[in-house]
Formats: C-alpha cells, sequence, structure tokens
C-alpha cells in the first residue's frame, strides 16, 4: 500500500508491504534507528513513538495504521542545530541514562505527557507514567529527579 505520513515534521510516501511494523519502517526505511527495538511484543517500550500527540509502542502497530498519522521519533526533540530540548536537558543533568537503549522511548512517554500538559508531578506518579519503560541500569531514580526538575 502507499503510505502517506509525516515523519519529524517532514511528509513522507512510501510503499510498504501491509504486514510491516512501524518500528521496522522507521528503522529500516527511513533509517530513523532512534526507535529501538526490543521486546517486540509491547512490553519494553524501547521502540515508543508518538503518533498524532500520543506515545505508541511500534512494534505494535502497523506502518500502514500510520496512514495520515503524523509520527515523532527521539530525533526530533533535539532543535535543528543540535540544541537539546528541555526534557533531553533534564535527563542530561540528571544522569538519568547509561546504556541508552531505553530512553527514547521514556523520553517520547513523557515528551506525550509534557505535550498534553499532563506531566506527572511526584515521584510516585512519574513512576506509574514510565512503569511501561524497562531500564535495567539507572534504576529511575535519576529519571525521575529529571522529570521533577522540569516542575514550575
Amino acid at each position: 500500500m502507499t503510505l502517506r505520513c509525516t515523519v519529524n515534521g517532514e511528509a513522507v510516501v512510501a510503499e510498504v508491504p501491509d504486514r510491516l511494523l512501524l518500528s521496522d519502517f522507521l528503522r529500516h526505511e527511513l533509517h530513523l534507528t532512534g526507535t529501538h527495538v526490543g521486546c517486540e511484543m509491547g512490553a519494553c517500550g524501547a521502540c515508543t513513538v508518538m503518533v498524532d500527540g500520543d506515545a505508541v509502542r511500534s512494534c505494535l502497530m502497523l506502518a500502514a495504521q500510520a496512514e495520515g498519522c503524523t509520527i515523532r521519533t527521539v530525533e526530533c526533540l533535539a532543535a535543528p542545530d543540535g540544541t537539546l530540548s528541555p526534557l533531553q536537558l533534564a535527563f542530561r543533568q540528571h544522569h538519568a541514562l547509561q546504556c541508552g537503549f531505553c530512553t527514547s522511548g521514556v523520553l517520547l512517554t513523557l515528551q506525550s505527557l509534557l505535550e498534553q500538559g499532563s506531566l506527572p508531578r511526584t515521584e510516585a506518579d512519574i513512576r506509574e507514567a514510565i512503569s511501561g519503560n524497562l531500564c535495567r541500569c539507572t534504576g529511575y531514580q535519576g529519571m525521575v529527579d529529571a522529570v521533577l526538575s522540569l516542575a514550575p
């Protein structure tokens, strides 16, 4: 099928097989390798992207389902000149990543909440918000501290 969508602000028109996963389309066709593939069953959150403003597991969505959608990946969080977003800066300042495999999914989960005006403000709520993103390195405290630092 012919897929027409917007990815990171760019119009995309591509022929995609009916069964191609969105994660594979982003990584292999568009070369947006910041979208990581971990469990391939939606449990780890590494493949999280934003589709029409909502955090979505791209390994559970077919590329064809993105017809007419606006998709954002971690590559679009920083400004074109490389300036990091406030969320990325907070992660850097609070050492909220180590190996980085989960980071793109966590950032996009939080970015979606931030843009919807529902970024959690308590440690318990932040931990709940990112509970669908598995991390084996940080123990999450740096991530929690980063989000807490964004409070007005």
